[in-house]
């Protein structure tokens, strides 16, 4: 790696980890990956599911995302941060032959939040030629009781690269998560999750003490 991409790479570390702690309130994940080279599968229902794997793997383990030719054509610098074209499936391949993990959105698209939609092979295709496991990640970044978003990631277990498997494991994964978020108080993290980022507090709770102090200074108990 040139002198000029390793401080590409650390500018834009550090950037993406500024940009989840003021954006979001925290991140929370249940289970793990496992070691190794590996195909992520996640939904791709928010503007912040492209940001929090690479956050999480940052400095890690080498983590590549599969990206449209549209969006790397736009940012063109993330060709020299991991991105791989999805036109171009070799790349990846030859990431993975290095014993790297590659994050695909096999919905193929943007999706408003819901279920999960009709999936594209790209996933299935790389674990198998690749001989890797591949791995389903829910993801649902949601509004509840606070002020800023949270964001929740469920990796499911490693599959077998089999399309009809990985549409039945992540959709029943991402809608456990959601019927997780509908029934946990909104104001408490959901159990079971571990809170790897911590983000912004609500104005409420970083002026809870301040409130208590001045109500007893005013004679309130």
């Amino acid at each position: 790696m040139r002198p000029r991409e390793k401080l590409l790479r650390v500018a834009f570390g550090a950037l993406l980890h500024h940009s989840l702690r003021r954006g979001l309130r925290g991140v929370w994940v249940q289970g793990g990956l496992p070691p190794g080279a590996l195909v992520l599968a996640s939904n791709h229902h928010s503007w912040w599911d492209g940001y929090l794997l690479p956050a999480l793997c940052w400095g890690q383990r080498p983590l590549a995302v599969v990206m449209g030719e549209a969006r790397l054509e736009e940012f063109a610098f993330f060709r020299h941060l991991g991105a791989l074209p999805a036109h171009r499936p070799r790349q990846a391949l030859a990431w993975l032959a290095q014993g790297g993990a590659v994050l695909i959105f096999p919905e193929g698209a943007l999706r408003p939040p819901g279920p999960l939609g009709p999936l594209q092979r790209g996933a299935v295709w790389l674990a198998q030629q690749a001989g890797v496991p591949l791995v389903p990640v829910a993801t649902r970044v949601v509004l509840r009781g606070h002020e800023f978003p949270e964001a929740y990631l469920v990796f499911g277990p490693p599959l077998a690269p089999d399309l009809a498997g990985l549409s039945q494991t992540l959709g029943g994964l991402l809608a456990g998560l959601d019927a997780a978020l509908r029934s946990a108080p909104p104001e408490e993290a959901l159990p079971g999750f571990t809170q790897v980022l911590q983000g912004r507090l609500s104005t409420h709770e970083r002026l809870a003490g301040w409130g208590r102090a001045l109500g007893y200074g005013l004679g309130g108990r």
